[in-house]
């Protein structure tokens, strides 16, 4: 009986065993082709590619879509998309490869690598270190308009408004996602090295890389032969072309440009430990604390439909959290007419990269989602149709909220001045200049990043409008942003203010008048010499070709900027102004010096 018995179980465990070798594993690949044209299609995006990769190589890469959609140019593997913030980890890791060569240490304060560094007071100064900036823990918040909204090229431009900016935050206390904090190691970078932030990427990442194609700039991605357009849904419906933005001054937060073949090689070297091809590229020290938790991002605790993710928090340059029981290592990237998804799961070896050329899109989410399920062998989501049913929600609720909009606005309300006298070049140190011109009995707000229709709202009050470029403006909107004007006790404009950072009171521009044309020949009638009182005279003449300078006994000289007929503001003086009195002769016959205590007339005398 026991030989039977035997005989059974050794013929039961050879035919199981007979089954699992002609059990054919699934391809984990299979129907994505319909799955991923179903996102296109809902998410109205003109195209995406995506790699995946296992230990040390791609088992999977292709496009969809467009990269061109007007003139039907497929999107392929090799295709080059803008990846905004996915340049942070690679701008981090240069501070781990000068940590490994000595050059600096992650936990000493940042000013003593880069003096030229400021912040918004002694505190911040003396403790803030590079570790911190590397994991947004500051203190400071976004202030994104600062470089988006008023762009420059001028990187030490950029890190000196630093000093300006407030902190809504103590240091350390919670997370705020910065850009400035990673310019700022980007310079630092620069500093120690004496070789710029692209020549160190291009050396120590690209070059070993094999990512012979990527790039650093806006401008180089225009010229790439396989360069994507950016996009954007306009409307909820249209995909619409986006002009490219060039970040290249805040290049080290998200100015590289690349494909999802050679982005494949940088999340294999994660994977590896740091190594590609067997060579390391980072320090495996460096890895380790690159994606271990530096920082609380927020509580993300689990939700009844999807118990098994939660947590979120950063490391340095990665964002960090539990994908349904995986530890997921993650950055997106966000810059005009594009989004990027960069991740790897360290655990299992796998990492998935999704490029696209649709601004904030969803589509990285839901594709690296789809593509983790099925690899990862857990039970799938219908990642795209929850989406789905978000938006509808959304739009719904949002629907409903209008209804309940009420009008804070005061009816019959005139501005307190002419529009002209509204006009003229504001400014913020830690945000920069913008302009404020009088069109066509309009006043435009004019800034790198397009023009805005100032309409009057109340009082001082105007609504910011966009300027679109081809459909113009949209005066539909019943919640527009909101400026206020504030004028000096002698009734002149001086100032604007802007609500441009949650937390903060608004940020103020300060006017100054914009400079007008003036021939030498005109400017020549106002010299001479006006007598204020007994004694004491205001001598007016002219330096150089264009410029006219005041000078009144005891005090220094000034000089003078023509702004109006007749009407000159003293260049270092806010709220101090010259006017020339004319005679029915185009003669000078004297000038009254306006200022926040009076006016003071003086009559001309030479």
């Amino acid at each position: 009986m026991k030989s039977k018995l035997i005989l059974f179980l050794l013929l039961a465990f050879n035919f199981c065993f007979a089954q699992k070798k002609t059990v054919a594993k699934a391809d984990p690949f299979a129907g994505l082709d319909t799955a991923f044209q179903r996102v296109l299609k809902d998410r109205k995006a003109p195209g995406f590619a995506v790699a995946v990769i296992s230990k040390d190589k791609i088992i999977y890469a292709k496009g969809f879509g467009y990269r061109d959609n007007e003139n039907k140019l497929p999107v392929t593997p090799t295709t080059q998309f803008a990846i905004g913030s996915c340049t942070k980890a690679f701008t981090s890791a240069l501070m781990g490869l000068l940590e490994k060569d000595n050059k600096l240490e992650l936990d000493k304060p940042a000013t003593s690598y880069l003096p030229e560094l400021h912040f918004f007071n002694d505190n911040l100064n003396n403790m803030v270190t590079v570790r911190d900036m590397m994991c947004h823990r500051t203190g400071l918040p976004r202030h994104d308009y600062s470089w988006y909204l008023f762009n420059t090229a001028s990187r030490d431009s950029l890190l000196r408004r630093i000093q300006y900016q407030e902190p809504t935050a103590a240091l350390r206390q919670t997370w705020q996602y910065n850009n400035f904090m990673f310019l700022a190691q980007g310079m630092i970078a620069e500093k120690l090295t004496g070789k710029s932030w692209e020549e160190n990427i291009k050396e120590r990442f690209f070059a070993p890389l094999g990512m012979t194609t990527s790039t650093l700039s806006i401008h180089d991605l225009k010229k790439n032969k396989e360069g994507a357009l950016g996009y954007t849904v306009y409307k909820d419906s249209l995909i619409r072309k986006a002009e490219y933005y060039d970040i290249n001054a805040m290049g080290p937060a998200g100015s590289i440009n690349s494909n999802v073949i050679e982005m494949a090689n940088w999340v294999m070297t994660w994977i590896n430990g740091g190594k590609f091809n067997g060579k390391e590229i980072l320090p495996s020290r460096y890895v380790k604390e690159a994606m271990s938790s530096q920082m609380v991002m927020s509580g993300a605790l689990p939700d009844k439909e999807i118990p098994d993710a939660h947590f979120a928090n950063y490391g340095l340059g990665w964002m960090l959290s539990s994908y349904r029981g995986h530890y997921r290592v993650e950055h997106g990237g966000n810059i005009d007419g594009f989004s990027a998804s960069t991740s790897f799961f360290p655990s299992d070896s796998i990492g998935i990269i999704v490029l696209t050329n649709q601004n904030a899109s969803a589509v990285t989410g839901i594709v690296r989602n789809i593509i983790a399920d099925r690899i990862l062998g857990i039970q799938h989501i219908d990642w795209n149709g929850r989406r789905n049913a978000a938006d509808a929600k959304a739009k719904k609720e949002a629907k409903e909220a209008e209804k309940n909009i009420v009008s804070i606005r005061k009816n019959s309300t005139m501005p307190s001045h002419q529009l002209k006298d509204y006009t003229g070049i504001f400014n913020n140190p830690g945000y920069g200049n913008f302009e404020i011109d009088n069109r066509n009995d309009s006043l435009i707000m004019l800034t790198r990043n397009g023009d805005l229709w100032l309409r009057h709202y109340h009082y001082d009050v105007f609504e910011a409008l966009p300027i679109d470029k081809e459909e113009g403006i949209d005066t539909t909107q019943k919640e527009n942003l909101k400026i206020q004007f504030q004028m000096t006790t002698a009734g002149d404009i001086s100032s604007v203010s802007i609500p441009l950072q949650d937390g903060l009171k608004d940020i103020e521009f300060t006017k100054t008048a914009k400079a007008k044309h003036i021939a030498k020949e005109e400017l020549a009638k106002y010299v001479g010499e006006f007598e204020l009182s007994a004694g004491i005279n205001a001598k007016f003449y002219l330096k150089g070709e264009k410029t006219l300078f005041a000078f009144i006994e005891g005090q220094p000289e000034y000089e003078l900027i023509p702004t109006d007929r007749n009407k000159f503001d003293l260049k270092i003086l806010k709220g101090y102004s010259v006017l020339f009195d004319e005679n029915e002769k185009g003669e000078i016959t004297a000038v009254s010096f306006v200022q926040p205590n009076g006016t003071f007339k003086a009559k001309k005398i030479k």
